[in-house]
């Protein structure tokens, strides 16, 4: 498995994790790529550190688009490999060294046996944040080639490799950051009547925005509402005169979303009174719900079970993670699924080692699926 250039190209850019939009030697190392490839099919645009791949095809009718993301995580690496980050602080911790790889592997696959219909290939950055789909969606390289369907993958730590896992209907939630800022009056330990202390304030409201949940969403519905990091005061004696709450929202409904958001505000409002303070909430980076089209995914599961006898199709129940293809989703038709890697480290893990045998296997799976949905002449869609 070590033979396969896929695999090497993975390990490359596995030591060269970088952050959104700053993903400079990720972009160039993808570009020389490209360049060494037959030209003839091929027309390539940057966005930002972004790169838009499209493959002309024979006959074409329509456009497939396939979606790789780019970006590292401020993570320091604990792994046994040999080719570990030499980013120091920066891991590709969430497997979009292996989904580039595979993406390359897939265009790859097309330069040379070309299809009826334009494939475009999506390498986009900032996944992780801030959030790299909505605007590269919403740019003009894009809207040239806009697509009639998308689809991606993810790595998936609890599958065993040779295994995939999706759903029709919504796969990933709805996804919100949330900050909130807390200023009262700081005081002298001794005389806590002549301040407004912020870390108890902060406190009270921690607990009640535990009560949302529980109390304000549909028990048949799904959220989470979770802080985690607060910051407040500066010494044990000296009453804080400030505190900042870090969390995040995640819904399986854009109502409960709103809802959940309504009573953050309400709450926060009631801190204000309750503790003589002011207080500001920024929602920061959301990401739309990763909803597959139904008719798609159904009928790639059942392609899958029928054609590839070699791969199992599980169908999964859905997840409280979030995934910036959402956004494209939101206007294109598509799908995402889960590739099993067979790791016991889960996702965002300093010591997560994905089994690299699913990097091959993945792209046998997916250029043969495009090979078949561009010889249809009608799409479910």
């Amino acid at each position: 498995m070590t033979d396969s250039p896929f695999v090497r190209i993975r390990r490359d850019l596995h030591q060269i994790p970088e952050p959104g939009f700053a993903e400079y030697k990720t972009q160039r190392y993808l570009l020389d790529y490209l360049e060494r490839l037959p030209q003839e099919r091929l027309q390539i645009k940057t966005w930002r550190t972004g790169i838009l791949v499209r493959v002309n095809g024979l006959h074409p009718k329509r456009t497939i688009a396939w979606r790789a993301d780019m970006d590292g995580l401020p993570i320091r690496e604990e792994t046994t490999y040999p080719f570990r980050s030499t980013h120091e602080g920066y891991m590709h911790a969430c497997g979009h060294d292996m989904h580039m790889a595979i993406g390359l592997g897939i265009l790859t696959h097309f330069v040379h046996h070309p299809v009826d219909d334009d494939l475009l290939f999506v390498f986009q950055p900032a996944e992780e944040g801030p959030g790299g789909a909505k605007p590269m969606m919403e740019s003009e390289a894009f809207a040239e080639w806009r697509p009639d369907c998308i689809f991606a993958l993810h790595i998936a730590p609890e599958y065993p490799v040779g295994h995939i896992a999706t759903k029709p209907g919504i796969l990933f939630a709805n996804t919100s950051e949330l900050m909130i800022e807390l200023t009262g009056k700081g005081g002298h330990a001794a005389f806590p009547h002549k301040a407004n202390d912020m870390v108890v304030a902060a406190s009270h409201l921690v607990t009640q925005l535990q009560s949302i949940v529980a109390r304000n969403i549909d028990p048949l519905d799904a959220a989470v509402v979770t802080v985690g990091k607060i910051e407040g005061g500066t010494k044990q004696n000296i009453i804080a005169e400030t505190a900042r709450l870090e969390g995040t929202i995640r819904t399986l409904s854009l109502e409960s979303m709103a809802r959940v958001k309504s009573r953050i505000e309400a709450l926060v409002k009631g801190v204000e009174a309750g503790f003589e303070c002011t207080a500001t909430i920024d929602y920061g980076c959301g990401y739309c719900q990763v909803y597959n089209h139904e008719a798609l995914t159904e009928r790639f599961m059942e392609w899958v079970g029928t054609q590839r006898p070699d791969i199992t199709p599980i169908r999964c129940s859905e997840a409280m993670t979030g995934e910036d293809f959402g956004f494209f989703l939101s206007e294109i038709p598509g799908f995402l699924f889960w590739l099993g890697v067979n790791t016991p480290y889960g996702l965002h893990h300093a010591k997560i080692e994905p089994d690299e045998r699913a990097i091959d296997i993945a792209i046998s799976l997916v250029t043969d699926y495009l090979t078949w949905l561009s010889g249809q002449e009608e799409w479910p869609i």
